[in-house]
């Protein structure tokens, strides 16, 4: 489906409690490219940390901040994303901040970082990559928005397996023909991650099948060999991505040398933040997409009304499955023709068949057809949950409001 057109400017930020990495992309742009702390080097991570200098109100972050506290003699402030979920507050030259707004003031010099490459000053979406979401982690930084000078729409946050399914589907076809495999070594444990694609649904189902490895750390190559072979097995592959600090210093070499055999492999640390930029280019309908994602954080359900416009009977959908739950929220108004019921349709994407969940709105004021007015409010309670109200608007002058409203909760 296509959508606004122009020249859009997006964010993609990696995140966890240590580093972050930043990438930008306009449409123009052949891919995503990433934020470097050396010019014309590919020194990415940049250190999740922040510090004051003594007597002035000037902030540093990253590696300008680990510096200005060793010649301070202090430690830099750290673990920000951690503290802030925790409403941590932080004491510096005796005065408290809260780490939220610490963490606002680090993004913020982000967002600068790459305003500086001849970018627009402010991107028209963000979106942030974590290892997991939460209604904490979603609440804590749609709360950061309006002071990086962003509303709350134009952020949006997802997991590492998202970004990762955003990233192999921008790339080439033959990447993504077959299997695609995710190799992320953090210290001794693999994460594994294999992402499959159903071309049998419309739009194509990709489901992730994940795992996590620990390897020997005296025998590293050969551990993770075993570890590659037995997650490529009985699947037919068509690339690997290695990311992770885990595989510097060049030990995989059998283990590689294993994986490239009839398969494109690729190594690098800004995969997920790339694939953030593909994101925010796919979420604000810039470019065509052929796929639905159903992780951990996907609505596995459609919600939809039946409803007459303009004469014909149509669906109008509430909730998308592969949107976000915790974020996402369906609102529509409706005016009743007859009976006080309303029908709910539910479905998922890979099946033509639907359930129909009828309500039935009790006590509702009795009134000449098509004189009330609702309004319905779809929210998720999990990604196969949904609360559904419906309050009585009445119908302006000619027909008060009851104030009466009707709760139900219907699942997949």
């Amino acid at each position: 489906m296509r959508g606004k057109m122009g020249n859009q400017y997006y964010l993609g930020i990696d995140m966890d409690d240590e580093n972050a990495i930043v990438s930008f992309f306009q449409p123009n742009m052949r891919e995503p490219e990433t934020v470097s702390t050396v010019a014309g080097g590919e020194i990415f991570q940049i250190p999740l940390v922040v510090a004051k200098k003594q007597g002035l109100g000037q902030w540093f972050i990253g590696e300008e901040a680990k510096k200005i506290a060793l010649q301070q003699r202090e430690n830099e402030v750290k673990h920000l994303l951690s503290r802030a979920l925790r409403e941590e507050t932080v004491c510096v030259e005796g005065e408290n901040f809260s780490a939220k707004e610490l963490l606002a003031l680090y993004l913020k010099k982000l967002i600068y970082m790459a305003g500086r490459l001849g970018n627009p000053l402010q991107p028209d979406k963000v979106v942030i990559s974590l290892e997991r979401l939460s209604r904490e982690a979603t609440g804590l930084f749609l709360g950061i928005a309006g002071e990086l000078g962003l509303a709350e729409e134009q952020v949006t946050l997802i997991d590492r397996r998202e970004s990762f399914y955003y990233f192999i589907y921008n790339q080439k076809n033959e990447i993504w023909l077959h299997d695609v495999c995710l190799f992320d070594c953090r210290g001794n444990d693999i994460h594994c991650c294999l992402a499959q694609r159903n071309i049998r649904t419309t739009p194509q189902l990709i489901t992730m099948v994940e795992d996590v490895k620990h390897m020997d750390s005296t025998k590293r190559d050969e551990a993770f060999l075993q570890i590659a072979a037995g997650q490529l097995k009985g699947h037919i592959v068509s690339a690997v991505y290695l990311v992770g600090d885990g595989f510097d210093g060049g030990w995989p070499k059998e283990s590689l040398n294993f994986i490239c055999k009839g398969r494109k492999a690729f190594m690098g640390k800004n995969l997920y933040s790339k694939g953030a930029c593909y994101a925010a280019e796919v979420k604000e309908g810039t470019k065509d997409w052929a796929f639905v994602y159903m992780g951990d954080n996907e609505m596995k359900v459609n919600v939809s009304l039946k409803v007459s416009n303009l004469g014909k009977t149509e669906l109008y959908t509430l909730i998308t499955a592969g949107d976000n739950w915790y974020e996402t929220v369906g609102e529509c108004e409706v005016i009743l023709d007859g009976t006080p019921e309303i029908d709910f349709w539910l479905q998922t994407p890979n099946s033509r068949e639907a359930k129909l969940e009828k309500i039935e709105l009790a006590d509702l004021p009795k009134r000449p057809p098509k004189t009330t007015r609702l309004r319905i409010t779809a929210k998720p309670l999990s990604d196969r949950e949904v609360q559904i109200v419906m309050k009585d608007m009445g119908f302006g002058e000619i027909f008060k409001s009851s104030d009466k409203s009707w709760e139900y909760v219907m699942a997949l």
